[in-house]
């Protein structure tokens, strides 16, 4: 804070509109905090306020690399946004991942048929979807994982120094590394419901052919949705588990 101390406002403001670029970027593509059922206004009141708030611990990173001129101004902002998408959007594909695994999750089980509203999404998902989905968002919300991401933007100004502008080819790695380490994770958390689906499908398929006069698939369709739903009642507490043991190391340790 002894930076600031004979500086002009102007190299003041330009700093701090550098902090929100990055800070701002992040939470634009956070869980959570970019859903649509929080408002746009609310979003950019809770990115100013976080950025006001962690402006005493980043002033020394990035006064000394504010440029006056245009274009050197220009390319910060550019470079500060991309980082700061980077790191949210990180985040926002275990999400996603997890999502995909909710579908796999309602098809597997009978329920991919009975679309619901979505939680971060505008397209309608199905319930059991919504439900994994919503979930996951409390528990990490319940463990804090967005203190861990603030810890995670100051942090980021040691790793990713203003001076060091925005690096595609390391972005791209870390995204590809994430894919695969999310959907890996969430395929392992779908396993159970998987093997349930070709189980289940199979017996009905052979008793179809056994007794071809009864209509099996049709009277067969209520066991398979309440199996689906009994699995997913003893299991969704350490599918939980897991995914936030898997998100939190992985995302945040970045």
């Amino acid at each position: 804070m002894a930076m600031l101390e004979g500086l002009e406002l102007e190299t003041i403001v330009f700093a701090a509109f550098l902090a929100f670029c990055r800070i701002g970027s992040c939470f634009m593509l956070m869980p959570g905090f970019s859903s649509i059922r929080m408002a746009i206004h609310v979003r950019l009141f809770l990115a100013i306020t976080i950025t006001w708030a962690l402006l005493a611990h980043l002033w020394d990173d990035i006064i000394p690399n504010v440029d006056r001129s245009m274009d050197a101004l220009l390319v910060l902002i550019a470079s500060e946004m991309l980082i700061g998408g980077t790191i949210g959007l990180v985040t926002r594909l275990y999400m996603l991942a997890l999502q995909f695994a909710g579908s796999v999750i309602a098809m597997s089980s009978g329920w991919g048929g009975m679309a619901s509203s979505a939680i971060d999404e505008m397209e309608p998902q199905a319930a059991v979807t919504v439900l994994i989905t919503f979930c996951a968002l409390l528990v990490l919300f319940a463990t804090d994982f967005h203190h861990e991401i603030i810890r995670a933007l100051i942090g980021s100004y040691t790793v990713i120094p203003m001076s060091v502008l925005f690096s595609p080819q390391a972005a791209l790695i870390d995204v590809t590394d994430t894919l695969s380490q999310a959907f890996y994770l969430t395929l392992r958390l779908a396993s159970p419901f998987i093997a349930y689906a070709i189980l289940v499908n199979l017996a009905i398929g052979f008793v179809n052919k056994l007794t071809p006069q009864i209509p099996v698939y049709f009277i067969g369709i209520p066991f398979v949705l309440a199996g689906g739903i009994i699995m997913l009642y003893f299991g969704i507490g350490i599918m939980l588990s897991l995914f936030v043991d898997g998100f939190v190391p992985t995302t945040i340790g970045r």
